[in-house]
């Protein structure tokens, strides 16, 4: 009866979940020690709240250990990126001399950004992808026959996409999305909201499709910032506002006194 009693403990533990570390000592320790490999996290908040910082962290920590890593931008432009993360402690340059780091600007106004991206997401084979922000593509209208709905991203032409055809504008987080999962990768994606804003991104969908939620802000009067763990897929986590700071180095925080995670759930919880 015992040794049945704890082959069930064994069984219900489920395998540990293999976690890649944001680069953000006090928060991968708020996290279990990262993000769940294979995830895919929404960091939203107000302009200059810290989103993009916080990408870079993400892919810094992954290419100082050998992993291949992509930014990216809508907003940007890559020289710009790459000057302000050097400021910040974030020598990009080297890694992207070796191949392990690529920055790459798509521009909303071409007519194949969109297949641009997914393409470099679904044949690029990197271990971290981090998208900035997907705010621009959100607002991107899709034009698709109400006879023609399908998950498959193949079966989609954007000639279809005719005047007069039903209008589905969030298809193109759904699709972003799926690419990511599909390329088994693990990513942040950005989104803009306004300050106040009782939604989680600007578009209020993307927050129910991703794995995670990542909530920045800031008070403009008293010039403090905070982070907020919203949804973490297999990962015990509290919800509380933990004081940031941007500085050298990217992002710290402090931890909320007695924010503590707890111990890691097994896998599909």
């Amino acid at each position: 009866m015992q040794e049945s009693f704890e082959l069930k403990k064994k069984m219900q533990k489920g395998k540990p979940i293999e976690r890649l570390p944001i680069g953000v000592p006090k928060l991968d320790e708020l996290l279990g020690g990262g993000l769940p490999k294979g995830s895919t996290t929404l960091v939203s908040g107000p302009p200059g709240s810290g989103k993009t910082i916080l990408c870079y962290n993400f892919l810094y920590q992954g290419v100082q250990h050998g992993e291949k890593c992509l930014f990216l931008t809508l907003d940007k432009q890559v020289d710009g990126l790459l000057t302000q993360a050097e400021g910040l402690g974030f020598d990009f340059q080297p890694f992207i001399g070796n191949g392990l780091a690529k920055f790459l600007f798509l521009n909303i106004n071409k007519k194949m950004v969109y297949e641009t991206m997914l393409n470099e997401i679904l044949t690029g084979t990197y271990n971290r992808i981090a998208l900035d922000s997907i705010t621009p593509l959100s607002e991107m209208p899709i034009l698709v026959s109400s006879e023609r709905r399908s998950n498959d991203l193949s079966e989609f032409d954007s000639e279809d996409y005719a005047e007069g055809k039903l209008p589905i504008r969030r298809l193109h987080l759904m699709f972003i999305v799926q690419a990511l999962e599909t390329a088994k990768t693990t990513a942040l994606i950005t989104s803009e909201i306004p300050m106040g804003s009782p939604f989680l991104s600007r578009d209020s969908i993307t927050e129910y499709l991703v794995d995670g939620v990542i909530s920045l802000s800031y008070n403009p009067d008293s010039s403090s910032r905070t982070l907020s763990i919203i949804k973490m897929r297999n990962t015990k986590h509290n919800m509380f506002k933990h004081s940031m700071e941007i500085d050298v180095g990217g992002i710290t925080i402090t931890p909320k006194t007695g924010a503590r995670p707890g111990p890691r759930p097994p896998d599909g919880v």
